[in-house]
C-alpha cells in the first residue's frame, strides 16, 4: 500500500473510531433512564467486549506474564474507573457535559508533572492549562452557580482522574524493552475490569427485563437490546481497533487532534437524539476545552503516554492505550 493511500485509510479509520467513541453515551443514557443503574451498564459494556476480546486476549496471553502491574491497572482506572464515574456522571448531567469535563485529563497531567514530579512544563503547556480551565467554567456556567447537578460535574472530573491515574501507571511501570500490543493491553484491561466490575455491581441483582424492552431517545424508542449491541460492539470493540490500527498509520499530532473530534459527535449527538441543548457560551467554552486541552498534550515535555500508546494514548480525551487517539475509554 502506498504512503497516501495508508494514510487515507488512517484518517478514515481515526474518523471511525471517533465517531464510535462519541455515541457510547448517546446510547448509554436512554437505558440508564429506562431503568438500568449506571454501573450496570458499565459491566454490560465492558463484560460484553471482554467477551467478544477473547481471541486476542489468547493471542496475547504473554502479557500476563510479563506485564502484570500495567493490566490490572489498565483494567481499574482506564476500564472500571472511567467509564463507571463516566456513565454514572450521564445520569446526571448531559452527555456534551460529562465528556468535555474528561478533557482536563491532559491539563491534570501537566499538575502532576510539575508539582508532583516537579519537572518544568512550558508556556504553551501551562497556556492550554489555563484554557482548559477557563473554556470548563463557560461549559459549566460558573457565573450562574453552577446549571447542573454538583455530584454530576464530581462524577465526570473523576473520571478524568481515573485517566490521569493510568497515565502515570504507564508512565512510571514502561518498560521499553517489552513493550506490549495495544490491542493485547486493551482486551486484557476489558477482562480484568469485567472481574472487578462483576464484585462491585453484582449483576445478578440487574433488572434483566429492562433489555427487553425499549428505551427513549429523544422524540423516539429504540429497543434497548440494540441500544446495548452498539455500546458494545461500536462504540467498544470497533472503537478501540480502529482507533489502534489508526494510530500505526498517522502520526501522533494528526491522531490527537482527530480524537477531538469525540466531544464534538457525542456534543451532536447528544442534541439531536437526546434533545440536550447547549447554550451558546457552553459551546463557545467547550471549543475552548479542546483547544486547551490539546496545547497542553502536544506542548508537554515529555508525553505522558504509556509503554503501550503508539502516539498519544487520549490525546485529547483519556485513552493512552489506544495511541494518540486520546483520553477515550468512554
Amino acid at each position: 500500500m502506498h504512503a497516501s493511500q495508508g494514510r487515507s485509510a488512517g484518517l478514515g479509520l481515526a474518523l471511525a473510531s471517533a465517531f464510535a467513541f462519541g455515541g457510547s453515551g448517546v446510547a448509554a443514557k436512554p437505558l440508564i433512564e429506562a431503568g438500568l443503574d449506571p454501573l450496570h451498564v458499565v459491566w454490560l459494556r465492558v463484560t460484553g467486549a471482554a467477551l467478544v476480546m477473547l481471541p486476542l486476549a489468547w493471542r496475547h496471553r504473554d502479557l500476563l506474564r510479563r506485564r502484570p502491574a500495567l493490566l490490572a491497572g489498565f483494567g481499574l482506572l482506564a476500564v472500571a474507573g472511567v467509564q463507571a464515574c463516566y456513565f454514572a456522571a450521564l445520569s446526571r448531567i448531559p452527555v456534551g457535559v460529562a465528556l468535555l469535563i474528561e478533557y482536563l485529563a491532559p491539563a491534570l497531567v501537566l499538575g502532576w508533572v510539575r508539582f508532583v514530579q516537579r519537572r518544568p512544563v512550558t508556556r504553551a503547556a501551562a497556556l492550554g492549562v489555563v484554557l482548559a480551565v477557563a473554556g470548563l467554567a463557560c461549559v459549566v456556567e460558573v457565573w450562574s452557580g453552577l446549571s447542573f447537578d454538583p455530584l454530576g460535574l464530581l462524577l465526570a472530573l473523576g473520571a478524568a482522574c481515573c485517566q490521569v491515574g493510568y497515565f502515570v501507571l504507564s508512565d512510571q511501570s514502561g518498560d521499553e524493552t517489552s513493550p506490549a500490543d495495544p490491542l493485547g493491553v486493551i482486551a486484557y484491561g476489558l477482562l480484568f475490569g469485567a472481574v472487578l466490575l462483576t464484585v462491585v455491581t453484582r449483576p445478578w441483582g440487574m433488572d434483566w427485563s429492562v433489555l427487553g424492552g425499549t428505551a427513549t431517545m429523544g422524540a423516539t424508542r429504540a429497543p434497548a437490546w440494540l441500544l446495548l449491541g452498539w455500546v458494545v460492539l461500536v462504540a467498544t470493540v470497533l472503537a478501540y481497533i480502529t482507533g489502534v490500527v489508526s494510530v500505526r498509520r498517522l502520526s501522533p499530532q494528526v491522531a490527537g487532534v482527530l480524537a477531538c473530534l469525540e466531544a464534538v459527535v457525542a456534543t451532536v449527538l447528544a442534541w439531536v437524539l437526546l434533545r440536550e441543548h447547549l447554550s451558546a457560551p457552553q459551546i463557545l467554552g467547550g471549543a475552548v476545552v479542546l483547544v486547551g486541552a490539546f496545547i497542553a498534550q502536544s506542548s508537554a515535555p515529555k508525553a505522558p503516554s504509556g509503554p503501550v500508546a503508539g502516539g498519544s494514548g487520549p490525546a485529547c480525551s483519556g485513552e493512552e492505550v489506544a495511541g494518540p487517539a486520546g483520553s477515550r475509554i468512554k
